[in-house]
């Protein structure tokens, strides 16, 4: 039997209220519509948020790209429009436009004029007037004059196109003033994450000496947008490299680039502002995955790992182009990829690991020189207070070193003892009881020595008690006193009661203890870098 079929159209308003909910953030709704320009070949775009006196926001986006004739407008304003300018748009189904804007407004209209069109025309979707009617109502209508002068500040005379968002109802929260301050700096803190987000997303269309695609430029609220490139390439070791031919069908393959670059530590590069230039944090690491030269993903590590403070100066590039869309399994903001569980696999087992442990080589190298260079004042306090206090503590006294032999002649109320120990010099005046080192023989924590003719500690630097424990309270006084107090003492009390039968029997608990403390450090937070500033 032959079915019978019906056109069973969908419920306008349902419809349309529902594809507002499609997870857009306020970034990547307006780099949605910015796509768009891109797309069209602009040279310029701007995006102006504004709010009136009475909280009203509305927002802007203007190009002078090659703009729209009145079937190509109304085509571009239908839900799932069919016709794309080119396979290679950074547009993709034919929803972002309107599932972008009316993810934030409840009204939306494009003004435009085409290459062989006379006049500028304006489409409309108007999510109350569909629902009123219930009806897919689209109005068109010609433009205001202050909409044709906006959109001619831009474009002049040519071509070009204007996108307007009003009935903003969900861009920021609700104020008891909605006008007022509070609400204005909201506005502006948006715009300020948008540029620096847009800055990243369009790094090569932004950078004019970037010979693939540079030749755009963009303002957000009358401020021109930078390049930011989070390579940095002029600092950081590009230290595998990869162009990945991937099968689309029997006849068809297409090529991707995957590229791993290790930023400096902190501590090496070659000026304060390129390491504020870099943005190194926990945050950035990870891949960053670019589609037709667009940053669509990340920092992230698309589920393979966590992001962890070691991995923190590895950036991983990973560029396609839209022939693998279907292989990669784009979704409709462009912000999310899903690779297959063979690539999956390769990346994580096979390309990853050999860069993170790289990385993680250079972080615990930077971290070591960070430790060394924060330590250096550190312990001056300690150093005087227990200068100041050693004779009310000691019972014991150094009658004697042999520098050649590594040797201490120590007397006390048990007589006199000799005993191996570190016999140095202060690297500093008045170091002489709590001396900062890069390193102890079998990684201990702490160990005796002799500086100066005085009982002293030596504290390894390099131990990861002392990474989370004294880095982050460094500028605590009374915290470094205590803990390099209770050091001194243990010393104090190896020194003043050992002798040659039991010098093995504290060796070994030092030994213990520093690795139980290196364990139970693993779970300490990692200080962030500001933890070593001054």
């Amino acid at each position: 039997m032959t079915p019978e079929y019906l056109e069973v159209l969908p419920d306008p308003k349902r419809v349309i209220e529902g594809l507002r909910d499609t997870g857009y953030q306020i970034e990547t709704a307006i780099e949605d519509i910015v796509d768009n320009s891109i797309a069209a070949e602009a040279t310029r775009i701007d995006v102006d948020l504004e709010m009136d006196h009475m909280g009203n926001i509305e927002v802007f986006i203007a190009d002078n790209g090659y703009g729209m004739n009145e079937k190509e407008l109304i085509n571009a304003m239908r839900y799932g429009s069919q016709v794309r300018p080119s396979t290679a748009s950074l547009g993709k189904f034919g929803l972002g436009l309107k599932t972008a804007s009316t993810a934030f407004c409840r009204q939306l209209s494009v003004i435009s004029k085409g290459k062989n069109s006379n006049e500028y025309l304006k489409a409309t979707w108007d999510l109350d007037h569909v629902a009123q009617v219930g009806k897919w109502e689209l109005a068109v209508a010609p433009p205001t004059d202050d909409e044709l002068e906006r959109l001619q500040s831009i474009a002049g005379d040519g071509t070009g196109t204007l996108v307007i968002w009003r009935k903003i109802d969900r861009l920021i929260k609700s104020y008891s003033d909605p006008g007022g301050v509070h609400a204005r700096r909201a506005l502006e803190r948006i715009a300020d994450n948008l540029i620096e987000h847009s800055s990243m997303v369009y790094q090569r269309f932004l950078d004019h000496t970037d010979e693939r695609v540079g030749n755009a430029e963009i303002k957000i609220n009358g401020k021109k947008i930078e390049p930011y490139n989070p390579f940095i390439p002029d600092e950081s070791e590009v230290i595998a490299e990869e162009t990945v031919n991937v099968e689309i069908d029997e006849e068809k393959s297409a090529d991707f680039v995957v590229r791993a670059f290790v930023l400096p530590h902190k501590t090496e590069f070659s000026s304060p502002e390129a390491y504020s230039e870099s943005r190194l944090s926990n945050e950035n690491q990870g891949i960053y995955v670019y589609r037709e030269n667009r940053l669509i993903y990340g920092p992230g590590w698309l589920r393979m790992f966590s992001k962890e403070p070691h991995m923190s100066l590895l950036r991983i590039e990973f560029s396609f182009f839209h022939e693998l869309d279907e292989a990669f399994h784009i979704d409709i903001k462009k912000s999310h990829i899903i690779l297959n569980n063979e690539l999956f696999k390769w990346l994580k087992e096979t390309f990853i690991p050999p860069c993170r442990r790289a990385a993680e080589q250079r972080y615990r190298r930077g971290k070591k020189k960070r430790n060394e260079d924060a330590s250096r004042d550190m312990h001056d306090a300690s150093n005087v207070t227990i200068h100041d206090k050693i004779d009310d503590i000691s019972e014991s006294q150094v009658t004697g070193v042999d520098t050649d032999k590594g040797e201490a002649e120590i007397t006390g109320k048990q007589g006199t003892t000799h005993i191996k120990i570190k016999i140095q010099t202060s690297r500093k005046p008045g170091q002489v009881h709590v001396q900062p080192v890069p390193g102890i023989e079998d990684g201990l924590l702490w160990e005796p020595a002799i500086i100066d003719r005085n009982k002293a500690v030596n504290i390894n630097t390099g131990h990861d008690y002392y990474t989370k424990v004294y880095i982050p309270n460094r500028n605590s006084r009374a915290t470094i006193q205590g803990l390099d107090s209770l050091l001194w003492a243990l010393c104090e009390a190896e020194v003043s009661t050992v002798n040659e039968r039991t010098q093995k029997f504290f060796e070994e608990m030092r030994r213990e203890v520093s690795r139980i403390l290196r364990v139970l450090a693993e779970d300490l937070p990692e200080p962030a870098e500001d933890d070593t500033e001054e």
